[in-house]
């Protein structure tokens, strides 16, 4: 049995007095810390991270990595665009399933606010297609394109994104460690200026610095001595073409649906078993996207059905998304995410959430996307 026994992040916002690796170091012994583990204790660590070599031209992080732990353990570096986070946990896990008895640090780390926009986008954009960079989009135009064509599709207008914001900043309002602590009303969400139409400022998720940490273990003498452990019931991994030309689709993302079917298949539950979900809301259509995606509304319903509020925190209703306040209030250190993610169900299914706290939930999902869906990593918990 593989288990997250801790987690740790810093804050995520405009942290322009710490550099990445001073994040990385905060994130590392503060996980330690709350774990009450020695470092000799952890056999690798893996660590996701998009951005360190096209913005700081900072490359072999593992090196400087095992320089602030002082240890000559295996470290490895994931990315996978926004989704790197995700891919070390992935990545962390199959190599628990392939060595027993051992303990891995996974920590997500990225450092944005330092740069100029136009630095950070150019290295975002990195992140799609050649044709698409040559075409000039960036990723909310192409979010946006997707948008148009589920909106057109289902009857739904611009009116109908706004609510995902609405939900998440209230949920974010309630975390202290997110970048954007303050309630907003649909009216400023649709009067925010357009990026590309239909998404506005308030769709679209910010640049963040910010790094999360979790420890997970597959050796059962540890895990006894942990009272706050969660068990790893699922993680799937697909990928699809890095164009939107070549998608069979784009009202959706495909990589989803296969990476969620897996897991909840592994994990032998089905959708309806979730009682609290962090999605990739990067965008407020990609939330929409995950709830038909993953299974849990109908294709074509969510428009109607988060107007209706139903994943909002004390809602009566069986599922809540995104408490942590998702990337759009969170915040979205596109290397950190998908750990900070991993790190909000570990709160909830183990009563650590506070004011969040999401009542009786047993099982959680994480979902966490690289570019436009060219990658898609599905995590499933219980306790």
């Amino acid at each position: 049995m593989i288990s997250v026994i801790g987690y740790y992040t810093t804050k995520f916002g405009e942290l322009w007095e710490k550099s990445l690796f001073d994040l990385v170091e905060e994130a590392l012994f503060g996980v330690l810390k709350e774990c009450h583990i020695e470092k000799g204790k952890i056999d690798a660590i893996f660590f996701g991270n998009m951005m360190g070599g096209t913005l700081e031209n900072n490359l072999h992080s593992p090196s400087k990595i095992a320089e602030i732990m002082g240890t000559h353990i295996p470290v490895f570096r994931a990315e996978a665009a926004c989704a790197s986070g995700g891919a070390a946990f992935h990545l962390a896990h199959t190599y628990l399933e392939a060595n027993t008895g051992k303990t891995v640090l996974v920590i997500g780390a990225e450092k944005m606010t330092d740069y100029s926009p136009e630095e950070v986008i150019s290295a975002l954009t990195a992140a799609s297609s050649g044709e698409e960079q040559e075409s000039g989009l960036t990723f909310p135009g192409l979010y946006a394109m997707m948008a148009q064509v589920y909106l057109q599709k289902y009857n739904y207008s611009k009116i109908d994104l706004s609510y995902v914001s609405y939900k998440n900043h209230y949920h974010g309002s309630l975390n202290d460690k997110a970048h954007f602590r303050k309630k907003i009303s649909l009216q400023e969400i649709e009067s925010s200026p357009l990026v590309a139409y239909p998404l506005g400022v308030l769709d679209c998720s910010p640049i963040s610095d910010g790094a999360s940490a979790i420890i997970m273990t597959s050796d059962k003498t540890l895990l006894s001595k942990q009272k706050k452990a969660i068990r790893v019931l699922s993680t799937e991994v697909a990928t699809d073409t890095i164009s939107l030309k070549n998608r069979k689709f784009i009202d959706g993302i495909e990589a989803t649906q296969i990476a969620g079917k897996k897991a909840f298949h592994k994990a032998g539950i089905e959708p309806d078993s979730i009682q609290i979900a962090e999605l990739h809301d990067c965008f407020s259509i990609a939330e929409l996207f995950a709830m038909e995606d993953l299974g849990f509304w109908k294709k074509g319903s969510a428009g109607k059905r988060i107007s209706l509020l139903e994943t909002m925190l004390n809602s009566g209703n069986s599922l809540t998304t995104n408490t942590s306040g998702g990337l759009k209030a969170a915040g979205h250190p596109v290397g950190a995410t998908g750990i900070k993610q991993i790190g909000e169900v570990y709160l909830q299914l183990t009563k650590q959430a506070g004011s969040r706290q999401v009542k009786n939930a047993k099982k959680g999902l994480t979902h966490n996307i690289g570019g436009s869906g060219g990658t898609a990593i599905v995590s499933i918990f219980g306790v």
